[in-house]
């Protein structure tokens, strides 16, 4: 599996609320409808949690301000990777997807990345798959 896990921040004039909105019910139909394309095996946001269990969290780690969400993107391998961007039909759906992302991401503050995972735990129910 190759995966891009992109850390997203949002746009400064948008709030929380209503980037997570645009990214979940504008965005992710688009990426749903490319997909074909693209030739993902998988694709999932991970929205931020506002609240006193995660600024705790991060307070007592120190830790910076948090990404407003994540988006990770499966292919089944990296051949299947160079394939999509060597078809039109997937570069164009890129264009799409990044004229959208333009909308509601701030991009130049929202690194993304190539990666592989490598399980040090997994519940028996998740090794299964």
């Amino acid at each position: 599996m190759l995966k891009l896990t992109f850390c997203l921040r949002r746009l400064p004039s948008l709030s929380l609320a209503e980037f997570q909105d645009y990214w979940l019910n504008r965005h992710g139909p688009l990426v749903r409808r490319l997909q074909p394309a693209l030739r993902m095996t998988r694709y999932v946001q991970l929205h931020r949690l506002e609240g006193d269990l995660a600024a705790g969290m991060r307070r007592v780690r120190g830790a910076p301000e948090p990404f407003d969400g994540v988006a990770e993107l499966w292919w089944a391998d990296e051949d299947t990777f160079r394939a999509a961007g060597r078809d039109p039909a997937a570069r164009e759906a890129g264009r799409l997807l990044l004229e959208d992302e333009a909308k509601f991401i701030d991009l130049p503050r929202s690194p993304l990345w190539l990666n592989r995972e490598e399980t040090i735990y997994a519940a028996a129910e998740e090794a299964r798959r």
